[in-house]
């Protein structure tokens, strides 16, 4: 699967993924709890793609607000 960027996806992608990243973090966070979990590595690597995720979506909250404060002129 070709990686795309997060400046290239829709709102609704980034949304979607951003579900999906914070429902792995929670069964690698409840799996750590149990003792089952084998990769550490990996809740560092969710905990930068939430925030990646996050950052996109509010730099298109900005561009989307941009947008309408030009057009209203």
């Amino acid at each position: 699967m070709a990686r795309t960027s997060l400046a290239d996806l829709g709102p609704e992608d980034l949304l979607s993924r951003l579900a999906e990243a914070k429902e792995e973090l929670f069964n690698l966070r409840f799996q750590h709890a149990t003792g089952q979990l084998t990769n550490y590595k990996r809740i560092g690597q969710l905990r930068r793609e939430v925030a990646r995720l996050n950052g996109a979506l509010r730099d298109a909250e900005i561009k989307a607000a941009e947008a309408l404060a030009l057009g209203g002129k």
